[in-house]
This record gives structure tokens, sequence and C-alpha cells, in this order.
């Protein structure tokens, strides 16, 4: 039986979920249209009547707590119940409508989604298609992602699950680079050349090889630095140094012979190798607008991946 408290407490509730996501009860005013102490009220009204307190109040920073935690995960599973119940209807209309928030890594979203957005957006012009780069670990609830692209041998468990193919990592370099510094054989020759790496975090410049049972963390340097992996691969091509890519991302550039993949036969170790994997939601009523994108991706974007694999 339903309790006629939780009801007056639904919409404070929700309330609580966006001023988590925003990190601020300004922020969140802003977008609901009220005063930041307005909503600092309603939050204070909120934690009366669940008796936990949700937030660590400062004059800089507002912190969750781990109870206001707790009652957060538990309003996800609400509001995304609430959503599926408002959007039930869109299932049953010819023309799939609405937002769709699509996460993926830069290098992924540049090299392999890109081409496929402007069909996809032809083909379903009812759809809004807002694309994230996001190279990190990402949280679909809490950044109100439909779709997140991960390149990760470790998928998140709670989540569906959509293999797309195997990716690889890949040393290379420039012919002319090679002719003029020498071509290495083994990683640790690597110490020798300049190398362009991501920057990104300290231990971006340590780069993990792997053969049987010899393994090899070398530490490299260069004079050229970027997180981002067209502009890397173009610095590579141009004889700048030796570089590290996702097999999607150097594919053409090999088959042109504008670079040389070297240490074929070890296996290069990073957070983001192992599989491309679509995850999503699981969810019993899917929105028309989710099943088309993810029909279109197995239809189009996964052959397409395995063929050039």
């Amino acid at each position: 039986m339903l309790n006629t408290k939780l009801i007056g407490l639904l919409p404070d509730l929700a309330t609580f979920i966006l001023v988590v996501n925003e990190g601020s009860f300004t922020a969140a005013a802003n977008k609901l249209g009220v005063t930041p102490s307005a909503l600092s009220k309603l939050i204070t009204r909120l934690e009366l009547a669940l008796s936990v307190k949700l937030f660590e109040r400062t004059t800089r920073k507002l912190i969750i707590t781990q109870a206001g935690q707790k009652v957060y995960d538990q309003c996800l599973v609400m509001v995304n119940a609430a959503q599926q119940a408002v959007e039930l209807s869109s299932s049953d209309h010819t023309e799939p409508s609405g937002a769709l928030t699509v996460a993926a890594p830069e290098a992924f979203l540049n090299s392999v989604l890109q081409p496929f957005v402007v069909p996809f957006l032809k083909k379903y012009p009812q759809i809004q298609l807002k694309l994230r780069a996001a190279d990190g670990e990402i949280d679909l609830f809490k950044h109100n992602i439909d779709v997140a692209f991960k390149l990760t041998d470790k998928p998140d468990e709670n989540l569906v699950l959509r293999e797309l193919c195997k990716t690889n990592l890949v040393l290379c370099a420039s012919p002319d680079y090679l002719a003029e510094r020498g071509t290495p054989k083994h990683p640790t020759q690597l110490t020798e050349h300049d190398c362009l790496y991501l920057a990104e975090t300290d231990k971006d410049h340590l780069w993990d090889f792997l053969k049987d049972d010899e393994f090899h963390t070398v530490p490299v340097s260069g004079r050229y630095a970027v997180n981002h992996s067209q502009m890397r691969l173009n610095g590579v091509k141009n004889g700048l140094g030796i570089g590290i890519f996702h097999d999607f991302v150097v594919q053409d550039a090999l088959a042109e012979g504008k670079v040389v993949q070297l240490l074929k036969d070890w296996t290069i170790k990073s957070n983001y190798h192992g599989a491309i994997a679509m995850q999503y939601a699981q969810t019993k009523y899917m929105p028309a607008r989710l099943r088309v994108f993810i029909d279109y991706v197995m239809k189009h974007l996964s052959p397409k991946l395995n063929e050039k694999g």
C-alpha cells in the first residue's frame, strides 16, 4: 500500500537529485527558477522528513554525506522509473523522438562514431543527439547518459553489455622518423627515442609491454604530449616521434604507409584496451529513440568495426 507521506516527498526527492547532479544550490536553483535559499530550505525540510543529514554545507562546497549518497542511489531508481513511465507512449510512436545523450572516449568518438552521426540524424529527424567525450569512468545515472561506449576489459556489471569488437593498442612511427633515428627492437630501447604520450596523469609517460612472461614498464619522454588522438597521430606522421594508438585510430595511416607498426610481438597494456563495449541501463520499457540508436549501431557500426579489425 502506498504511503501517503511518500507522495508528498516525491517532488523534494527529485529536487534533491538535481542538487547533487548540479553540485550546488545556486546551479540547481537556476535550473528550477527559484532562489538558492528556497532550495536550501527545501533540502532542510527533506532532511527532517527523512531524519538524515544529506549534505555537509560549507561556504565553498556542498558535500553529500554517506547517508545522502544512499538516499541518492535509491532516488535515481525512482526517478528513472518515473521517466520510463512518462516515455512509455513513445514506444508506440512511428517516429522516434526526444533527446539522446551518448558518451564515448575522444578517440572513438572522433575516429569511429563521428561518421555515423549525420546518417543517423537524417534517418531519425525527431531525435536530438548529444555527444560527450568521456575518457574516464562515467556514471550513466548521475550524468544522465543514455548510452556509453567504453574501451575496456572490465565493463560495468550493472549495465547491459553489447560488445562491438576487440581493440588493441598499436605502437608506431613514421618511416622518416625511423630512417633518421633507427627502429627500436625492444621496449626498453624506447628510452632512446622521442615519444608522444597523453600527459593527462603523472603516469602517462610509463608504457607497459608484455610478451609471454616478460614484462617491462618503460619511462618514455619527448618534446610533444597531447591528450587528443588525432593531434598526437599528426605529430607521429610528421616525424615528431613514436606514439601509441588504438587500432581503429591508426589503421588508415598504417594502410597508407604513413606510419609503421613497431614491436608487433609485444602486447601494450593500458586501462583502455580489451573490448569496445556499448553499455546502457537495463529497462523493461525502452524509449523508441534509444532502441533505434542501439539497433543502428549494431547494424551499421559493429560490422564495420569487425571488418576493419
